[in-house]
């Protein structure tokens, strides 16, 4: 049977507001077998609120929670990152529902660190979030009534993974250890510079481009050696490019 490695999936939430429902979100995610906890872009959160919420038993989760200043940083060391939005939109998307991510997280989970990514209370990630993901979850919700507080969205999320772990059954597939965000994020920076060099991103908005080549690679999840391939061969193209120039 396959089983999740808990160990190797975090909780990250990104400029929450309210040391309660930071709380409430550990309590969700011990409920399920997670005990890792990061806090981006937020200090000075109140310990004893988030116990109260938290519960004792969760204490040593409160205890343990990382906090980081910047977004790139937090997800540097994560090879494979889900986002979650309220928020629907052709620039957001394409979306995947809980139960399809948590078959993937299950999977991945053996070789590889995961993180889950929330957003502020208010406002939830916004596009610039979104676009260090290589998935984006959306639960459904009624439309009369369609708003979830932090800590159901983490608990549904958590929830369907731990599901998902305990209705596998078989071989688990082989899966590789994919590239972490930082090595993702710097062939894409090169990706960005040598299409910029050729012309072939608009100046004034080479993100529009880049977020549909986002959305390639994150279909197949590249491994670390092949980020390295395709770095060294656009590399070797910007070489020559340059070397004909001279």
């Amino acid at each position: 049977m396959v089983k999740v490695h808990t160990k190797n999936i975090c909780i990250v939430l990104y400029k929450p507001k309210y040391s309660e429902n930071v709380g409430s979100v550990v309590r969700a995610a011990k409920n399920m077998g997670i005990e890792r906890v990061m806090v981006v872009g937020t200090k000075n959160l109140d310990r004893d609120a988030m116990i109260r919420r938290a519960t004792h038993l969760a204490m040593d989760v409160v205890d343990a929670i990382q906090y980081v200043d910047a977004i790139e940083e937090a997800l540097g060391g994560f090879s494979y990152i889900v986002g979650t939005t309220a928020r629907l939109g052709k620039a957001r998307g394409p979306f995947i529902s809980p139960r399809v991510a948590a078959a993937k997280i299950v999977e991945l989970s053996r070789r590889n660190s995961i993180a889950l990514l929330f957003g502020p209370e208010d406002t939830g990630l916004a596009n610039d979030q979104l676009r260090l993901c290589q998935s984006v979850v959306t639960i459904p919700t009624s439309k009369k009534f369609s708003s979830l507080n932090l800590s159901q969205a983490v608990m549904i999320l958590c929830y369907e993974i731990f599901v998902a772990d305990h209705l596998a059954a078989g071989s688990p597939p082989f899966m590789p250890r994919m590239a972490l965000s930082s090595e993702l994020e710097g062939m894409y920076e090169q990706i960005k510079a040598f299409l910029s060099e050729i012309g072939f991103l608009n100046p004034q908005n080479p993100e529009y481009w880049m977020l549909d080549i986002r959305r390639f690679f994150s279909k197949y999840g590249p491994t670390s050696r092949e980020v390295k391939i395709i770095r060294g061969i656009i590399r070797q193209m910007s070489w020559h490019l340059n070397h004909k120039k001279t």
